[in-house]
């Protein structure tokens, strides 16, 4: 019961901090709004790292941390830019279709999901797919987006979790050690490093911030049940997001993409269950 109270309570923190970031790649580059959050995150894993001090994990802990740490600055990059050219109420539900790796990682390993988990990724998948069928070029791009965000979240949920065995902070440390030379590193490159509107940096630090806690609490339920169980319960963060989007921004799917949208999300509910 722990895990999955942990599981959810890191979807809904996820959500929220989707959101915002979601708002702040609207007014800067996304790649520069991941830079930021994920600085805010290292800061704060450092702080909790010098107050509590616990033991250093073993180096295999730190390097799947640092990889973890690179796939979601690389599925967060995706999606914040899927945010800022797409409809964040269809975006979101595509990117949590990154549940399905940690998964696939179980059958990998001979653990085998029942019945009622291989029915939601089959849900999962129709649902993607007629959520994809949304009108214009900025629809389209918006969800081919979200589809590499989902395997980027996807790849960070099974990292992570193989970086938790330890300690859920140290978890979190060594991801962000991982993602902010990395999304430093990609902003000089592609020469999108540049000044942020000052409600932008306060968007994507309070994303840092909730984006952290999310990762501590994932960490944590991992450390408590399965890997793939939780994993699915942190995807379930959309409902957040989706919930912020229509409450705020007005948005609204038409019947088709509304459905799909809802399609995936009852997959990775129907994951969550079994």
């Amino acid at each position: 019961m722990l895990a999955v109270l942990l599981g959810l309570a890191s979807g809904l923190s996820w959500g929220v901090a989707d959101f915002m970031g979601g708002l702040a790649s609207r007014r800067a580059a996304a790649l520069a709004a991941v830079a930021l959050q994920q600085s805010v995150g290292l800061a704060l894993a450092l702080a909790g790292l010098a107050i509590l001090r616990p033991g250093v994990p073993p180096a295999r802990d730190i390097l799947f941390g640092c990889a973890a740490g690179v796939c979601g600055a690389v599925g967060l990059a995706a999606f914040y830019r899927a945010l800022a050219v797409g409809t964040m109420s269809l975006v979101a539900p595509v990117s949590a279709l990154g549940a399905l790796v940690p998964l696939v990682a179980d059958l990998a390993r001979g653990a085998a999901p029942g019945a009622l988990a291989l029915a939601g990724m089959a849900v999962a998948l129709a649902g993607a797919s007629i959520a994809s069928r949304a009108p214009g070029p900025a629809g389209r791009r918006g969800v081919g987006l979200a589809l590499a965000a989902a395997l980027g979240f996807g790849g960070f949920f099974t990292l992570l979790a193989e970086a938790a065995s330890d300690s859920a902070l140290w978890a979190l440390a060594s991801a962000r050690m991982g993602s902010v030379p990395f999304a430093i590193a990609a902003l000089l490159v592609l020469g999108v490093a540049r000044g942020m509107p000052r409600a932008a940096v306060g968007l994507a630090a309070a994303a840092g911030v909730l984006d952290s806690g999310a990762n501590l609490l994932f960490a944590a339920g991992t450390q408590h049940g399965y890997v793939s169980v939780v994993a699915v319960l942190g995807s379930l963060y959309p409902v957040a997001t989706l919930a912020l989007a229509g409450a705020l921004l007005g948005e609204r799917l038409g019947r088709l993409q509304a459905a799909g949208a809802g399609i995936a999300l009852a997959g990775v509910a129907l994951i969550a269950a079994a």
